[in-house]
């Protein structure tokens, strides 16, 4: 029997990153996978969704080069090779996850490859090789929640449905697809197949999509997909799915919607087995239940990531990660998801960290909001990338702290980090009013969003 100080259960971006971090603090760590190293996330997730998202961006640019002066394109002949596009996702999988080997290698991280049954709260089996432990971190991550809408399991079982991963697999276009579900996928494939010509029309039982966000930018980018061609037909009751239709029902009338594939994103549930004999405690919908700590129910036993249902980031499991790997070794460490950044990789982009309007009313806070919008931001004139706004909220009652960031628009993604980093450090909007910006920079329409907030912005 081998001994471990810290056994990691799962390799995605939350488990290899505590099983790093516990061994630079001097614990002798071993990570069980029973698939790829990189989770979810960097196979059939983040990694591989936002490098086709990235491909299609490409190919809108070289359809509207004219406006830019660059011709002698035939726009007839250019089309979208899905096939290399998937071999060119799977070049940069590949890649990335070689390098996570590397990381063990240099960290000195054991991987054992197979299914780890927890036998109790010092054990683990891995294909009959028991290994004791005196921590253990749960990072099993989670699979999609398909809800029992009739036809819908045998859709997937004739492969007229897919989600992320049967996506993943695919090697030629589609000319229609039907997306089913509001969520951060739902949009983020909507956005790809509707990029690359196919014909896309989003189902969602709400009145908006990405009803989590802030509902001006989930309103705002609505319009920027009905303007590209994407179909949304929300308020609908799915009652029936078969491989040659979906019968739906929208405001008391039946309605039936035919596609290439159906296009499935109904949320997740965590992966829990081979926990079985630790009988953890877990919420109303089954995630494990954790502390601010990371600690479960049990003092040894910590659960990170998508299997504890917090916030299913990728981010979120890798810093989690870091959390209870210091915990662990002693350092009182916890996570403020509030200041916790997350993001749309739609055209264009929506980035979000923080409170929302209706959080803050629903707190009772007393706040200031300013907003700007990008069409009067130099560097969003140049790139033609327009649409959106920043909308900036603060406390008035603590001398306006930022306890808000919204913003839809190009590269919102790395815009994001500046309102996460002021908030880290209880910034106010009077702090970011006087940090001076490169000029033509996107990130000037934060400065003037705190700008609207205190006053008026320089630039409109």
């Amino acid at each position: 029997m081998k001994k471990y100080d810290v056994v990691v259960l799962g390799g995605g971006p939350g488990g290899y990153i505590a099983a790093i971090k516990s061994s630079q603090l001097g614990k002798k760590v071993a990570v069980v996978e029973k698939d790829k190293l990189g989770g979810i996330c960097l196979n059939w997730g983040c990694i591989p969704t936002k490098t086709l998202l990235a491909y299609a961006k490409h190919f809108q640019d070289v359809l509207r080069s004219e406006d830019f002066g660059i011709g002698g394109i035939d726009k007839s002949k250019v089309y979208v090779d899905i096939e290399k596009m998937m071999l060119k996702k799977d070049e940069t999988v590949n890649k990335l996850v070689s390098g996570i080997h590397m990381l063990f290698k240099k960290n000195g991280v054991d991987l054992y490859n197979g299914f780890g049954k927890v036998i109790d709260k010092s054990h683990i089996d891995v294909g009959g090789e028991n290994l004791s432990f005196e921590y253990l971190i749960i990072a099993t991550g989670s699979k999609p929640y398909i809800p029992a809408i009739d036809g819908l399991k045998e859709s997937f079982d004739s492969g007229k449905a897919i989600n992320n991963m049967g996506i993943l697999t695919q090697k030629e276009k589609f000319d229609k697809v039907l997306v089913l579900g509001n969520d951060t996928y739902s949009v983020e494939y909507a956005t790809f197949y509707n990029s690359i010509g196919t014909d896309v029309t989003m189902i969602y039982s709400d009145k908006n999509i990405l009803p989590q966000y802030d509902s001006k930018l989930s309103q705002t980018l609505e319009r920027q997909l009905k303007k590209s061609g994407v179909k949304l037909v929300n308020n609908a009751n799915i009652t029936k799915i078969s491989d040659d239709k979906i019968t739906l029902t929208q405001n008391g009338k039946e309605k039936e919607f035919t596609a290439d594939k159906y296009i499935v994103f109904y949320g997740i549930k965590p992966n829990l087995s081979g926990l079985e004999s630790l009988k953890l405690e877990k919420d109303e919908m089954g995630f494990i239940l954790t502390d601010e700590n990371l600690r479960t129910s049990l003092p040894n036993v910590f659960a990170i990531g998508d299997v504890n249902g917090k916030m299913p980031l990728a981010h979120v499991a890798s810093f989690e990660g870091v959390i209870a790997s210091e915990n662990i070794c002693g350092i009182d460490s916890k996570i403020d998801y509030l200041k916790i950044p997350k993001v749309v990789y739609s055209f264009p982009e929506i980035a979000s960290v923080g409170l929302t309007e209706d959080e803050a009313k629903i707190k009772n806070i007393d706040y200031t909001v300013g907003k700007f919008p990008l069409s009067a931001n130099s560097m969003a004139s140049i790139k033609a990338e327009t649409a959106g706004f920043v909308k900036i909220l603060a406390d008035k009652n603590m001398y306006g702290e930022i306890i808000g960031l919204h913003i839809i628009g190009n590269d919102a993604s790395n815009m994001i980090a500046e309102g996460v980093g002021l908030m880290n450090l209880e910034g106010t909007i009077y702090d970011l009013a006087k940090i001076v910006h490169p000029h033509p920079t996107l990130t000037e329409a934060i400065v003037e969003a705190s700008l609207a907030a205190i006053d008026k912005p320089l630039n409109i």
